[in-house]
């Protein structure tokens, strides 16, 4: 805009942005001086601080078999804070601590895997591609 290369609509269209986000740009150079982009604008603050999750951890690895719905009771009891399960799911990946990976039930058998290659389910010889055509057309 300072070297004056052409009108305002002109720029943004060469740009291709809108009109009205050239004049917000404008109007940030002339009220901060600046381009740059603003700052966060924040947001909600966390229910638990960094030394809360890491006690969270250290009770997740005592007991390995508490449930995603138990978790944020615990919480609850032990820390005061009302948390949902995403709450706790984010805060157990964030960390990296793993929990129980089954049920407390056997494991059901595997069943066997079918052969890659099943031979013809017809009784003789198989037939080759050039074979089999040659009898098709016959």
């Amino acid at each position: 805009m300072e070297r004056q290369v052409g009108s305002k609509r002109e720029i943004a269209r060469w740009f291709g942005v809108h009109d009205s986000f050239l004049y917000k740009l404008l109007r940030q150079q002339r009220e901060r001086g600046e381009l740059a982009p603003l700052p966060h604008g924040g947001g909600v603050q966390a229910k638990l601080r960094e030394g809360q999750w890491q006690q969270g951890a250290s009770w997740i690895t005592t007991t390995p078999d508490a449930t995603l719905a138990e978790l944020p009771e615990q919480v609850q009891q032990k820390l005061r804070v009302r948390v949902g399960r995403s709450t706790v799911w984010r805060g157990v990946e964030t960390l990296g601590v793993t929990r129980k990976k089954r049920g407390s039930a056997p494991r059901k058998p595997r069943a066997k895997r079918a052969p890659a290659f099943r031979s013809s389910s017809r009784s003789g010889p198989a037939l080759s591609r050039s074979s089999w055509m040659n009898s098709a057309l016959t």
